[in-house]
């Protein structure tokens, strides 16, 4: 698994390593234990890594339909 990156640099990661980093989140807090400030930290964390995965399946999804609509 890769490190997790500051919360600013989601931006940077690719969908594999995006997704792969929420996962990790989820279970984080599945597996409960952690402090509530530790808490709400994985969980906008979380919420940042799920934008930035949408954001790759939106850009996807656009691509595919612009491939559809090009004359062969």
């Amino acid at each position: 698994m890769t490190e997790p990156t500051p919360a600013n640099d989601v931006a940077a990661l690719s969908y594999e390593e995006a997704r792969e980093q929420l996962i990790a989140v989820v279970g984080r807090l599945e597996a409960g234990g952690a402090s509530l400030e530790e808490s709400l930290a994985l969980w906008e964390r979380g919420e940042a890594l799920a934008t930035r995965c949408e954001e790759w399946l939106e850009g996807a999804r656009k691509r595919l339909a612009a491939a559809r609509d090009q004359p062969m």
